[in-house]
């Protein structure tokens, strides 16, 4: 479903909206394409960051049991 809003841009945006989608474009639809964008981009970096805390979280302890592993290594 759809709900109608309003919003306010300036001109110059307006105008390169405009350029990119056309005489015949659909302003609405660009909208909702960019935000949809947007907010995709968004959740990504909002996981990324909460992956990178988990990690950091737990670094000594990884770190310890990669060395561990690389103990066990042969050298040539």
């Amino acid at each position: 479903m759809k709900i109608k809003t309003s919003i306010t841009l300036s001109e110059d945006l307006i105008k390169e909206i405009n350029t990119l989608i056309g005489e015949s474009g659909n302003r609405s639809a660009f909208m909702e394409q960019v935000l949809r964008d947007f907010l995709a981009t968004r959740a990504r970096k909002i996981d990324a960051e909460k992956e990178l805390e988990i990690l950091n979280r737990h670094a000594d302890e990884l770190n310890e049991e990669a060395k561990d592993v690389l103990s066990y290594q042969v050298e040539l």
